[in-house]
C-alpha cells in the first residue's frame, strides 16, 4: 500500500478478484471482505443478466447456453465443466472492461464470480509476479463433493441434496485451480470456515496480479 492509500485509506489494490466455481463460499467471504475494507462488491452474475438483457443468442450463444438449453444441466459433470469454461472464456472481455474501468478511475472493488479465468483476461500469458500492482486475486476450491453438496443443500434448502450439481462444480473448481496456481494466483481452502476472510486478505495482499500485464500497463501510464 501506497502512502497516498494510507492517507486516503484505500486498500493497496484497486480490484480484488474472488474466483472459484460455485458453492466453495466466494459470496460470503466477498462480503465479509468488502465489510472490511469498506468497498462495494461487483458479482460477475450481475455482468452475465446485463449481457442476457442486451443480446441476442446469436450474439453471444455461449452467454446464453443455459437459457436456451436449460436441459443440459443434466448432462454429465464433465460435460457441464466444458460449458462452464466456454462461457468464462466468452465473459473475459466484459470482465476485463470492468477491471479496467476500476483500475483507470482508481476505484476500489471486490468481483467475485464463476466466470473469471485466472490470467486469462488480459489475452496473454501473465508476466513476472508483482505483490504491488492494483488487480489481486484468490481462488477458492473445495475438493470434497460432499462438502459442496452440504453447502448447496444450506443455501437452497427447498433444492434438496444437488450432488450432481455439486460435482460438476468440483470439477471445474478443479479445473480454475490448477489454472489458476499456474498463474502464480493464490488458491485457498474455503474450511475453516471462520478465518476464511483472514486467509483471503493475507493470501491476497502477499498473492500475485491476476492480471499482470494490466498491472504493468497502468504502472507505465
Amino acid at each position: 500500500m501506497s502512502v497516498t492509500d494510507e492517507v486516503r485509506g484505500l486498500p493497496g489494490w484497486r480490484v480484488l478478484v474472488v474466483g472459484g466455481a460455485s458453492g466453495m463460499g466466494k459470496t460470503g467471504v466477498s462480503r465479509e471482505l468488502a465489510r472490511r475494507y469498506d468497498v462495494p462488491v461487483v458479482e460477475v452474475d450481475d455482468i452475465v443478466e446485463a449481457l442476457l438483457a442486451v443480446t441476442l443468442p446469436e450474439h453471444l450463444p455461449d452467454v446464453h447456453f443455459w437459457r436456451t438449453h436449460p436441459q443440459a444441466a443434466g448432462l454429465a459433470p464433465e460435460s457441464v465443466v466444458e460449458r462452464q469454461i466456454a462461457i468464462a472464456e466468452a465473459l473475459a472481455p466484459a470482465i476485463e472492461a470492468v477491471v479496467a474501468n476500476h483500475v483507470d478511475t482508481d476505484t476500489p472493488v471486490i468481483l467475485e464470480g464463476d466466470y473469471v479465468l485466472p490470467g486469462a483476461l488480459s489475452g496473454v500469458l501473465p508476466g513476472p509476479a508483482t505483490t504491488e500492482g492494483p488487480v489481486r486475486g484468490v481462488f477458492l476450491h473445495e475438493d470434497d463433493t460432499a462438502q459442496v453438496t452440504a453447502n448447496y443443500l444450506r443455501r437452497e434448502p427447498e433444492a434438496g441434496p444437488q450432488r450432481h450439481r455439486a460435482r460438476a462444480s468440483v470439477l471445474y473448481g478443479r479445473w480454475l485451480a490448477e489454472r489458476a496456481r499456474a498463474a502464480g494466483v493464490p488458491v485457498i481452502a474455503p474450511r475453516p470456515w471462520h478465518d476464511l476472510a483472514d486467509r483471503a486478505a493475507v493470501a491476497a495482499d502477499g498473492g500475485h496480479a491476476v492480471l499482470s500485464c494490466v498491472n504493468e500497463v497502468r504502472e507505465g501510464t
